[in-house]
């Protein structure tokens, strides 16, 4: 049996003439933070005082100890970011060039010092450019030039730390025979039966090479029966069929010469796989163990599968060309959030932090998550826990923002990184879509690329060449498209609303965010709005900042072209930029960020299913930054969070301007009938009740219904003194006729109580509402670091009362919490 001497301790690196401590998975940054050498870069201004870091050579060394009877020793390295050669006993084993691929060595017999030599990852795109010729790209640094994570050289939202080391895995395999060095599970569904279809590859040795093996392959689920299918092409000399006589496993075992083997396995009555909100996410284990002629094991594969159909219906209509997602033949529409890498230190994130960011995902009503591709294909603890919630992940090659050059070296490292992760992801139901890359098509025709490039390759070859090829060959049971956003063909704009998916950033750029109301797009891949992060998380990152919104430290954490000014924009249309008020700005860009991603949610949901998805620029940061995340770089949640919840809830009431006035809309994503009386009103701002009216409405399952107001609930045209309020069920829908900063607010006045919480550990702030209170917040962060809030924005009428449940606090009290609420109106 194959056996692994996994290598991750006694690893040391170079610095300075000596040796230092190193941690493998990790990188240089890590190492040198730990051990004083440098300073924390997501601390002050300290990302440009360690800039060298990313432009010098370093080396990792350890003598690992692995003696083996086995006839054949290799070096896996899971990842290696990123220009690197390894030395063994002082001769070289090869030299790689790609952070997201796996490498392997040949190294049996040999012993000795074990050396991995990194060179700059700039030394190394700059070599290549000298190659290729230059090419256009959104940032000036050259991370298309290397295949690399590319926000590693800093993006609008994360800062330019330049990574290198062995940031995933490093092992010695020994091995005899045989091992397997492929294994593809193709998962698809026949009516109700299971079917899957293992193509699986052997590595043999010589004296290995000529000898016959067997496979056996098993699917398990306790309280699935399954069955054995034997029937089809395969290309085995002798096929045995062992089907195991329980409920739950199934079998299959079968002799075959040669590197390569089919195995087919059916399971009746499979219980199907469906994103949250749909369904269930049942998961069957599948093993696969390799035989010698005797019988004995030389190697095993064990992932989790689940049995799902899906596609994306890409049909023209009267509106122009679809995007929706059908899974197990149900349209969806689609609530997802953009992913971007959780720490600008990839190494860093643990098993345990993907399961906290995505269960927040999850409790946040989202189904998809679409992992963008200036980031990394990220470990299988992210997809295994995606299969468990029910997450859908798109998931994109990496490729964002820039012309890629299409010639060697960077053309076969790119087709090798594609098959390597084509094959790892595949057998995960999550992964639910393939995207060519990020913004490059649509870059190409509108970002001025054209002229400079003249006729030199950018990249199109991979999107609608190398790309679709591999996943027709590897994996044809999930979709493809060839970039986000992307049309369809060049028929259309790239970046046509009416056709396939749309990035919507003019609104953010240069509008008010009332423009998202302008257009229909049929999928919404990308739109959003930023706001600094949590106060506590400015506290840590800015410890010595008197704050201010164009304060030092806030400006270089705030990356965006023109970020404070568009912020400042965006509070001024609606509030009135105050002076002198940190606090105050930094509540009202949180309020302008929640309702900017509400009000397009909910008119795209409201035109469902012409609209069939969004997907909202982003759920995560990387570090602490004013940015577009619902939450900050230290993991605390922003008001977005919150109003994604809300907004993305499988029921949604919302006052969606259309024309002449309000409309309301009933959306109903969940699967059962949404049978409820509607209470609208007409309202003064004291809090007098001017007209009500009550509606009974159903929405069946996945649909909307929509109302036009009637004229005689709708306050006066430009009213600064009447507002509407529309609820049902718990929920509320508010409208005003004119903007906040000419409302006739009433100074906001609540009473505050404190009491015990439900949960352990958790105190229930009570507000009671004394006068109209819109957008209450309670800021957790500022009663306590460690505080959370169960609730974001809240609008209370006169008498009406909310109840905040707040975790994390040992305990407070009422002065503490008023200073932590927060409200529009006179301050």
């Amino acid at each position: 049996m194959k056996d692994v001497t996994q290598l991750h301790e006694g690893w040391n690196l170079r610095h300075e003439d000596g040796l230092l401590p190193a941690t493998v998975p990790g990188c240089v940054h890590t190492d040198l933070l730990a051990s004083g050498a440098i300073a924390d870069p997501f601390i002050g201004h300290h990302e440009t005082e360690i800039a060298w870091v990313g432009r010098q050579a370093w080396s990792y060394v350890t003598e690992p100890v692995h003696d083996s009877a086995h006839e054949r020793t290799e070096l896996v390295f899971e990842g290696l970011d990123t220009a690197a050669e390894v030395f063994l006993d002082g001769a070289s084993l090869g030299a790689t060039r790609n952070m997201h691929r796996v490498h392997r060595f040949d190294v049996t017999g040999r012993t000795g010092p074990l050396e991995v030599r990194f060179s700059s990852a700039y030394e190394e795109a700059e070599r290549v450019r000298a190659l290729t010729g230059d090419r256009p790209n959104v940032y000036p640094e050259p991370f298309q030039y290397i295949r690399k994570m590319a926000c590693s050289f800093g993006w609008d939202w994360g800062p330019t730390v330049v990574t290198a080391g062995m940031w995933r895995p490093v092992r010695l395999e020994h091995w005899s025979t045989a091992r397997l060095s492929e294994v593809r599970p193709l998962v698809t569904v026949d009516g109700t039966t299971g079917r899957v279809e293992l193509r699986v590859r052997v590595a043999r040795t010589e004296s290995g090479a000529v000898l016959p093996l067997s496979l056996r392959a098993t699917v398990s689920d306790t309280g699935s029966a399954t069955t054995v299918d034997t029937s089809g092409e395969t290309p085995f000399a002798t096929v045995s069929d062992t089907t195991v006589e329980t409920a739950f496993e199934t079998a299959f075992e079968a002799a075959f010469d040669g590197d390569e083997a089919v195995v087919v396995l059916e399971v009746p009555e499979a219980r199907l796989w469906w994103p949250r909100g749909y369904g269930q996410q049942p998961l069957y284990e599948l093993d696969v163990t390799l035989l010698d002629e005797d019988g004995a094991p030389l190697d095993t594969w064990s992932r989790r599968i689940g049995f799902r159909t899906v596609e994306v219906d890409r049909s023209t209509d009267e509106h122009g060309t679809g995007f929706t997602f059908v899974v197990n033949g149900v349209r969806i529409f689609a609530r997802g959030v953009n992913w971007i890498p959780d720490d600008v230190l990839p190494s860093r994130v643990t098993p345990d932090r993907y399961r906290t960011r995505l269960t927040q995902a999850a409790e946040a009503n989202i189904d998809l998550v679409r992992i963008w591709g200036g980031g990394i294909y990220e470990d299988d603890a992210f997809y295994d826990v995606c299969d468990e919630l029910g997450l859908m992940v798109w998931q994109d090659f990496l490729f964002a923002c820039a012309a890629y050059p299409e010639e060697q070296p960077l053309r076969g490292e790119v087709e090798a990184e594609a098959r390597d992760n084509v094959v790892r992801l595949m057998p995960h139901p999550s992964l639910v879509l393939w995207n060519g890359n990020n913004e490059n098509l649509w870059g190409f025709r509108d970002w001025e690329w054209e002229t400079p490039l003249a006729g030199d390759s950018w990249g199109e070859g991979y999107y609608l060449g190398i790309l679709p090829r591999i996943v027709a060959e590897l994996d044809p049971t999930r979709p493809y498209t060839a970039g986000s956003p992307w049309s369809g063909s060049w028929d259309h704009h790239p970046n046509d609303p009416r056709h396939g998916t749309h990035h919507s950033w003019e609104v953010w750029n240069r509008q008010d965010y009332a423009e998202y109301r302008a257009n229909v797009p049929r999928f919404c891949a990308e739109f959003g709005w930023q706001a600094p992060p949590a106060l506590a998380t400015l506290r840590r990152a800015l410890p010595d900042e008197v704050l201010a919104p164009d304060s030092p430290g806030m400006l270089h954490h705030q990356k965006a072209e023109d970020g404070n000014g568009k912020l400042n924009r965006g509070i001024d249309h609606h509030f009135g930029l105050p002076e002198n008020d940190f606090d105050r700005w930094h509540y009202l860009a949180q309020v302008v960020q929640a309702r900017a991603v509400a009000a397009g949610i909910e008119h795209w949901r409201a035109n469902w299913p012409v609209c069939a998805g969004t997907v909202v620029w982003q759920l995560n940061d990387c570090w602490p930054v004013s940015s577009w995340a619902a939450i900050d770089g230290d993991g605390r949640l922003k008001p977005l969070y919150h109003e994604l919840r809300r907004v993305y809830a499988d029921r949604v009431l919302s006052l969606v301007p259309d024309g002449e006035g309000p409309v309301l809309a009933l959306d109903n994503q969940s699967g059962t009938p949404w049978r409820t009386t509607v209470t609208l009103r007409r309202v003064h701002a004291d809090g007098t009740v001017l007209r009500e009216a009550t509606f009974a409405l159903e929405a069946a399952a996945r649909t909307v219904v929509r109302l036009v107001v009637p004229a005689a609930l709708l306050p006066e045209a430009g009213s600064a003194e009447e507002f509407l309020v529309a609820d049902a069920d718990d929920l509320r829908a508010v409208h005003l006729p004119v903007l906040d900063k000419e409302f006739a607010y009433p100074s906001p006045q609540y009473d505050v109580r404190v009491e015990t919480g439900a949960g352990s550990g958790t105190v229930d702030v009570v507000v009671t509402a004394r006068t109209l209170v819109r957008d209450l917040l309670l800021q957790p962060d500022r009663l306590g670091a460690e505080a959370s809030a169960d609730r974001g924005l809240l609008t209370l009428l006169p008498g009406e009362e909310a109840r905040i449940a707040v975790t994390g606090l040992a305990d407070i009290d009422v002065s503490d919490v008023r200073n932590a609420l927060f409200s529009v109106g006179p301050a």
